[in-house]
């Protein structure tokens, strides 16, 4: 069983990689997210693998951390979802992202992936609500923030800039992470998060949604 390989990206494709190790090209179908992430061509990566074995083919499956493979073993414990559309949903939300929708029961952020209808977002986040701690807790902060929007206790500039990146067209779960780092990062660097105007957590957002 290949648990981790280490090469040279040798070339992409629409959804992998071929991954040179000590001259054996190996490809590797990646999620979305993790193949913009990956170095270029010629540059060297270490990859989490995941095999698939059956009688007439042999596929690899490449995650950027072994949390990412974690989910994507955990994701197909449910029923109707198999690697595509576990891929799929790793290709579109990071780990922390998907623990914290199953947290909050939000299946319209994993509705977002493809082949995830509103029956199969339904059965991930009830049957995956008990298991998912196991994995990838989901941000606290990002939880207190969902529960202090829908209860309008969240600061005004904060709430404006949940708004804001919710009418760009990102889902609340992710919005609602990107402004709680960014907040949280005005406090790290001397500031007062909850005194950053609207347009400063907006803009420190979109970065974070950037990366």
């Amino acid at each position: 069983m290949i648990g981790k390989l280490s090469g040279t990206v040798d070339s992409y494709g629409e959804d992998a990689l071929i991954l040179d190790v000590h001259g054996v090209g190996y490809e590797i179908h990646v999620p979305a997210r993790t193949l913009t992430q990956l170095p270029q061509v010629g540059e060297r990566v270490t990859v989490w693998i995941e095999t698939y074995l059956r009688e007439d083919m042999i596929r690899l499956y490449g995650f950027a951390t072994d949390l990412d493979r974690e989910w994507f073993r955990l994701l197909q414990t449910v029923q109707g979802v198999g690697a595509r559309v576990a891929l799929a949903i790793l290709g579109v939300l990071k780990a922390g992202e998907v623990a914290t929708a199953i947290a909050l029961q939000d299946k319209a952020t994993l509705g977002r992936a493809p082949g995830v209808g509103k029956k199969l977002a339904e059965r991930i986040v009830t049957e995956l609500r008990d298991k998912a701690p196991k994995y990838a807790s989901a941000d606290p902060n990002v939880v207190r923030l969902h529960t202090d929007l829908a209860e309008q206790r969240a600061p005004r500039a904060i709430a404006d800039a949940v708004s804001a990146l919710t009418n760009l067209g990102y889902p609340e779960v992710q919005a609602s992470a990107a402004v709680a780092a960014a907040a949280r990062a005005a406090t790290a660097g001397g500031g007062n998060g909850t005194e950053a105007t609207a347009e400063q957590l907006i803009r420190a957002g979109l970065k974070e949604l950037a990366r």
